[in-house]
């Protein structure tokens, strides 16, 4: 195809970077009425490859930045779909180049919103409009509806909206799973979150895997059978239902359930740590979503596991249960109840990350675009959704009625399992920190007063008393232990 098939203005939205996800996202948006697109990528095989494979599509194809620009109608739209980092940063230059002020420029990728936040300052120095998005769903929700977190200013929402709205995935009641989060990084941040939440989610749903199988003895197949009945329920969702089908699946080279075959070190690309780490700058637990990313780390030091395998505790293949109905119900409601925890651990990151930016997040509509499209879509959002609806200010969400009273059914069934896995040596790190998260959580009183007492011994910190205001420090040297009486500020 010559490379003046491009010259003249035809596309509405063109995309950057046609690996999978691009060339999926680029396929989703050219099958909906209205659009038309424009491909670019750096190797022009990728290119003459999706344009040949799908002329359905009707794409643009671009064989450089000039001409991908001059096929874009103005004000010109591009989403980028390469890797996180430099990369990103290369084409965005390469965009301002050929771009004009107005034109709009979308960053797809799993970008840290820091890097959103620089670069959306830095292109709208310049005059352009720069869209941070988070894009959730895999491959799969690319090609048939993602749910879709874009940041960025109100101009740029005004005319991305419709064309993200054509392509989102749509909930059960015909809400498009797209709503404009906030302003520079907020989309980005929360897109971040959300892969935290699913970290603890996968986490839970193989925790209450592994306590199944070890405490009944059955099968990988008999417990998908479980999953499967589970996801009829409350915890209907999509994690559940794949787990279900990964249990299932049986290897073709042996024979054995694949679940059997495949080696225990679970990969991380990195936004279950982001979100732990900025989580801790800004003072919020997520201990749930912590334990699942640090077990990950765990389970990769195969090395650390070999030499420890001979630690002194009890046997593996020790633990039984007398009644495997009763235990199974247990564990589903312990998974209920860490699930609703790691949730509301996560909204109340995105509340602190909105309070620290200056972004105006609607939490019910988060919720909301979560429904459908991404890995963590359930059942269990509508709950969350109803929620905020009716307390939009609501401080934790784990308080709003309807979880109290989850809370409250799952209570003994939780303790319970998690004192069983205790007590059988059984590796439950995600289900143990969301029970103590919640009871330190409605705690009378912390023994943090202790902590508060020996920082001041050793360091001076100073500490503030129950009794009166003030800050104070006790001279600790000598016989004087007397609280100093003056504000020491």
């Amino acid at each position: 195809m010559p490379d003046s098939a491009t010259a003249t203005a035809t596309a509405n939205i063109g995309v950057v970077g046609l690996a999978v996800m691009g060339s999926n996202l680029a396929r989703n948006l050219a099958s909906r009425e209205g659009n038309t697109v424009a491909v670019y990528n750096r190797s022009r095989s990728k290119t003459d490859e999706l344009v040949a494979e799908h002329p359905e599509a009707g794409f643009v194809p671009a064989f450089s930045y000039e001409e991908f620009a001059a096929a874009l109608q103005k004000p010109r739209t591009a989403l980028i779909m390469v890797k996180a980092g430099a990369p990103t940063d290369a084409v965005i230059e390469s965009l301002m180049e050929v771009f004009e002020p107005g034109d709009i420029i979308i960053d797809g990728g799993n970008s840290l919103f820091t890097d959103t936040i620089r670069r959306e300052k830095a292109v709208r120095e310049r005059g352009f409009n720069f869209v941070g998005m988070g894009v959730s769903g895999g491959e799969e929700g690319a090609l048939h509806g993602p749910s879709l977190m874009p940041g960025g200013p109100d101009e740029a929402w005004t005319t991305l909206g419709p064309i993200l709205r054509s392509i989102a995935a749509v909930a059960p009641d015909g809400e498009p799973c797209v709503t404009h989060v906030g302003h520079d990084g907020a989309g980005h941040f929360v897109k971040m979150v959300h892969n935290g939440i699913e970290y603890a989610d996968m986490q839970l749903i193989a925790e209450a895997y592994d306590l199944i199988r070890r405490g009944t003895g059955k099968s990988p197949a008999e417990i998908a059978d479980i999953f499967a009945e589970w996801n009829r329920g409350e915890l209907e969702s999509y994690l559940i239902e794949i787990t279900a089908e990964v249990l299932r699946q049986v290897d073709a080279a042996t024979g054995k359930p694949l679940v059997d075959v495949i080696l225990d070190s679970a990969g991380a690309k990195g936004t279950g740590a982001w979100t732990v780490q900025t989580a801790l700058d800004l003072g919020v637990p997520v201990s749930g979503i912590a334990e699942a990313t640090f077990a990950r780390s765990l389970s990769s030091h195969r090395e650390q596991r070999a030499v420890a395998g001979g630690l002194p505790g009890p046997a593996e293949d020790a633990f039984t249960v007398e009644d495997a109905d009763a235990f199974v119900e247990q564990v589903r409601l312990a998974l209920y109840a860490s699930k609703i925890v790691a949730y509301s651990q996560g909204f109340d990151e995105i509340r602190a990350g909105a309070a620290q930016y200056g972004w105006t997040i609607d939490l019910g509509a988060i919720s909301k675009i979560w429904r459908a499209g991404c890995i963590i879509r359930a059942q269990f959002l509508n709950r969350i959704a109803d929620a905020y609806a009716a307390t939009p200010d609501l401080a934790v969400l784990l308080t709003a009625p309807y979880f109290v009273d989850a809370l409250g059914r799952a209570q003994d069934a939780w303790r319970h399992i998690v004192g069983t896995a205790a007590t059988a040596g059984i590796p439950a790190p995600a289900f143990s920190s969301s029970l103590a998260y919640y009871d330190g959580l409605r705690a009378k009183r912390l023994p943090a007063a202790l902590i508060q007492g020996q920082r001041d011994f050793f360091g001076a910190h100073t500490y503030q008393r129950i009794d009166k205001p003030g800050t104070f420090h006790t001279l600790w040297s000598g016989d004087r232990t007397e609280i100093e009486a003056e504000d020491t500020h």
